[in-house]
């Protein structure tokens, strides 16, 4: 095996991490781009170290007229390494990003739960986690948007977490240019997918235009140095959303416990949420309407039912999507859940 330092690295990280133990059963989303080309032969190499049962999964969106060419040229290179092949072809081309990432996990999804892989392996590079947390900021997010790509997480598919079914990135402290080397390195030929140069793509000019120009005019090491900081707000976010947890089960009374299985009157004590710092209440609130309404509340919603820790008393919401409404009854916020939301 040719030992380069990025072997001895990711082997260092999944190690440090917990990332994936080992003898597992392993799915490795492979684009055919360099980014999966440069995880799946980092894995395949490391695997007699770690025992993990590997397989290669690819996606054909149908975006392209070379789409099933590509799709063959990673089977091929599934099949050269001797390795279990899984295709997903989308049945109508996603109509934009963010459709085309949600149909792509539940593809993975899908073969992952079928063949019983429980961890999904993706290419995600320090390089996408910048262009994340700048595509995230200017849309308005909060640090949870900014701290967006993290190393492993549970799989979550239409806004539900899939069950002991992970999503794990060994590459988040490397960037494309390092993957890039290494395929060159080895002989990996990588596909080159005609998309990642259109720019109609928000994604793609912050990657081929705002990317290059914060380099060239600012810092040469804004990618490291942008992934660092997502790398720093993942710890805040997760203390944070574990103290709104503790916080959201002592505000909410015995009535409406459990935190999992909420009734449809729902009373939290407004007094025990006013003693809190602000960004724990919000996100608190959050954590409540995540359970209360079919979709993830926005940011409106989310202040609407903060401003009541504060209202006076009587004060009443106008109504939240599915027809849920707030009432402000002395010490207590009152919700009173319509129907089927």
């Amino acid at each position: 095996m040719f030992w380069t330092h990025l072997h001895a690295q990711i082997h260092r990280t999944l190690r440090q991490r917990q990332l994936l133990p080992s003898k597992e059963r392993v799915l490795i989303a492979v684009s055919g781009g360099q980014d999966s080309l440069c995880l799946a032969q980092l894995l395949r190499d490391l695997q007699p170290k770690w025992g993990w049962e590997i397989a290669i999964a690819h996606c054909d969106h149908r975006w392209r007229a070379d789409s099933s060419a590509n799709a063959e040229h990673v089977r091929q290179l599934a099949n050269s390494w001797q390795l279990p092949f899984y295709l997903q072809t989308a049945t109508e081309p996603p109509v934009s990003e963010a459709s085309a990432r949600q149909w792509r996990y539940q593809a993975l999804s899908d073969i992952a739960l079928k063949y019983s892989y429980k961890y999904i392996v993706t290419g995600h590079t320090a390089s996408d986690r910048a262009e994340t947390l700048l595509y995230n900021l200017m849309r308005g997010s909060g640090a949870d948007g900014l701290q967006a790509l993290t190393w492993k997480r549970l799989l979550m598919v239409e806004g539900e977490y899939v069950s002991h079914l992970y999503i794990v990135r060994p590459l988040l402290e490397i960037v494309r240019a390092q993957t890039g080397e290494f395929c060159e390195k080895i002989g990996l030929k990588v596909w080159e997918d005609s998309t990642n140069a259109d720019i109609k793509y928000t994604r793609n000019r912050i990657r081929r235009e705002l990317i290059p120009y914060l380099q060239a005019n600012f810092n040469p090491q804004v990618e490291q140095h942008l992934a660092q900081t997502a790398e720093l707000l993942r710890a805040d976010v997760e203390y944070l959303e574990e103290s709104a947890r503790h916080l959201l089960e002592k505000s909410l009374s015995q009535n409406s416990v459990e935190v999992n299985n909420l009734s449809k009157n729902i009373r939290i004590n407004r007094r025990t949420l006013q003693d809190a710092p602000l960004a724990i209440q919000r996100r608190a609130i959050r954590q409540l309407l995540q359970k209360i309404l079919t979709r993830a509340p926005n940011f409106e919603q989310v202040e609407k039912l903060t401003a009541m820790i504060s209202a006076p008393n009587r004060y009443q919401t106008d109504p939240f999507p599915g027809g849920a409404l707030a009432r402000v009854e002395g010490d207590w916020i009152c919700i009173q859940i319509q129907g089927q939301l």
